[in-house]
């Protein structure tokens, strides 16, 4: 069993579905719209993702985020941060590397690597 779905509540569904599209890979197939406004979109491993319009989202902890992993965390903040995304926390040390940044609603999102640990 794995997290297969994740729904945010979004100012702007277009500019949001564009962020997600862009820097993390939410393209794969059809996008479906719903009566109520919310949209799907998936990657390709077929995670969903549900965007529902929101004038008003709710403000989270601090603490709350969700996050993407990829081996080249380098490449993805340097076009995050080439295209004007907000990065709120870097942390790199042996074995990990991270950043976090604010989507358009003000989400945080980490994007980061960690070595696999071998078992013994």
């Amino acid at each position: 069993m794995r997290l297969n779905h994740l729904a945010l509540a979004v100012r702007d569904i277009e500019r949001s579905r564009r962020f997600y599209e862009t820097y993390f890979g939410f393209d794969a197939g059809p996008a479906s719209r719903y009566e109520d406004g919310t949209l799907i979109i998936r990657d390709r491993e077929g995670f969903d993702l549900a965007l529902h319009p929101d004038p008003d989202p709710r403000r989270l902890p601090d603490f709350a985020h969700f996050g993407f992993t990829t081996p080249d965390v380098a490449g993805r903040l340097a076009l995050l941060e080439r295209d004007g995304v907000p990065i709120v926390e870097r942390w790199s040390e042996p074995g990990f590397d991270s950043f976090k940044c604010v989507d358009p609603d003000g989400y945080v999102v980490e994007v980061y690597w960690e070595e696999p640990v071998s078992e013994a």
